[in-house]
């Protein structure tokens, strides 16, 4: 059995812009679960760590979730507003790309 690994926007210099992007990345997981799908997003899974944490690097967080990503059947990209500016999504993109993860678009 495989998942399907959701690339969303997150970093945002405002707490409320981030927010809505946990959100929006919260709605597609649960949808696609609900068609059955299994899914992991970096940004439901590690929203919350944040309170733990602290603020961290955006190396900090690419490091923890490459390892995951390399062992997806697919990655899918969100886009919603700043999906297309996101490094973090640039970078997901390009490692599936070197490692022959198919990358596909996705909306809400």
């Amino acid at each position: 059995m495989s998942f399907l690994y959701l690339a969303s926007p997150y970093s945002h210099a405002d707490a409320g812009e981030r927010e809505a992007r946990y959100v929006a990345a919260l709605r597609k997981t649960a949808e696609l679960m609900a068609e059955g799908l299994a899914v992991f997003s970096p940004i439901v899974h590690t929203h919350h760590l944040e309170r733990i944490t602290g603020p961290q690097s955006h190396d900090f967080w690419l490091g923890a979730d490459m390892p995951i990503l390399e062992r997806a059947a697919k990655l899918l990209v969100l886009r919603i507003p700043g999906w297309n500016l996101s490094r973090g999504i640039a970078a997901e993109i390009d490692f599936a790309d070197e490692h022959d993860i198919p990358v596909e678009f996705v909306d809400l």
